[in-house]
């Protein structure tokens, strides 16, 4: 989910933010090759318009790697593997770095034995989710993702006590000369990068994305929030999806879920023990790729030149805003708030590196 747009914003080239990220994570003592993992997979939200899983959880990353909730050393390492299964130990390391690693996993898996199954366990946060699905794709495969949301804010349906994440899916499928298809979506009503994208600007919220834990009734405001509860999509349903993703992507791998979660407001020395799975589906042990690309693209044309409603002005297909975000974000620069620029600014001279304003 993007954050809204800042009449402000000012655009800041993709390569200054990409090293400034760079910096950051090696002054928090990441690698080299592991800052510019980090780096890499924040600033692709960046530029696909994820703007809540880019350089907006900056300040928040490096808290968490200053204060050793997140191990910037993490030792990645295969627990169990099959011909077309791994489990993956994330040693707490950044989830960005962990689901990179196991994305391409899944795809050397996949290329073996026409599938691969990639779970993970002792990860973290890893920001979007189209950002690992697109590693099958770009090379001609599917991709499905999800991941255990390190906080509980949404109720089983029906329920009064958050024990379920916001668990999102993320889905990549490759195409010809049509865009891929890239559905990225949580299983609330909204994000909850967007829900604190509004209670930090102190905007009020919509009714239906936020309720009571007390009686259900609806909370607009933001300073509300930890009387809430998230509401979940299509009322049961995105509860029943949120449980069952939950359910793989956790206790499979034997990572947290449910009361097992860490609470957002207990010690840091706890790690979150996040959990995600990735699966990597090669189409080529279905039919020729490029015979599959063809019907793809022939699918996406019949569905986007369908007859529409009266006053749409186009049928849009998951993935196709994404490509054009990305052509003008590495054209014109990323669009950030003038708060956002600050924050960075002011990290920066903690970090004892260049600040963002300064780069070009």
């Amino acid at each position: 989910m993007a954050i809204p747009a800042d009449e402000n914003a000012r655009r800041v080239p993709a390569a200054a933010i990409l090293a400034y990220m760079t910096d950051a994570f090696r002054a928090c003592g990441l690698p080299e090759a592991d800052a510019k993992t980090v780096a890499g997979a924040m600033l692709d939200a960046d530029l696909s318009g994820s703007d809540a899983h880019g350089i907006f959880r900056l300040a928040g990353y490096v808290k968490q790697l200053k204060s050793g909730v997140f191990n910037p050393r993490a030792n990645i390492t295969v627990l169990e593997r099959g011909p077309a299964t791994a489990l993956v130990d994330g040693d707490n390391g950044m989830g960005h770095l962990v689901m990179t690693y196991a994305a391409n996993l899944a795809v050397e898996l996949a290329r073996a034995s026409g599938v691969g199954w990639v779970g993970v366990r002792r990860s973290n946060h890893s920001g979007a989710g189209s950002t690992y699905v697109s590693i099958p794709v770009a090379h001609g495969m599917a991709g499905i993702y999800t991941a255990v949301s390190s906080s509980n804010f949404m109720a089983p349906w029906g329920g009064a006590e958050p024990l379920l994440g916001t668990n999102p899916i993320a889905v990549g499928i490759p195409a010809g000369n049509e865009p891929p298809v890239v559905l990225d979506i949580a299983t609330s009503v909204v994000s909850n990068g967007q829900i604190r994208t509004y209670a930090n600007a102190g905007k009020p919220m919509p009714e239906g994305w936020v309720i009571s834990r007390k009686d259900g009734s609806a909370i607009t405001d933001g300073k509300k929030l930890d009387e809430g509860m998230f509401m979940p999509m299509s009322t049961y349903k995105g509860s029943g999806l949120a449980i069952v993703l939950g359910l793989l992507g956790g206790p499979l791998n034997r990572a947290a879920f449910g009361r097992d979660v860490k609470d957002a407001n207990s010690p840091p020395e706890r790690e979150s023990n996040t959990g995600h799975f990735i699966i990597a589906l090669d189409v080529a042990r279905f039919l020729p790729p490029d015979v599959f690309k063809s019907e793809m693209d022939r699918h996406i044309h019949d569905l986007t030149s369908s007859k529409k409603l009266p006053g749409v002005d186009e049928i849009r297909i998951p993935g196709q805003g994404r490509v054009a975000r990305r052509d003008d974000r590495q054209k014109n620069g990323v669009p950030l708030a003038p708060e956002l620029i600050k924050q960075v600014d002011d990290l920066a001279k903690t970090l004892n590196i260049a600040p963002l304003s300064g780069r070009s």
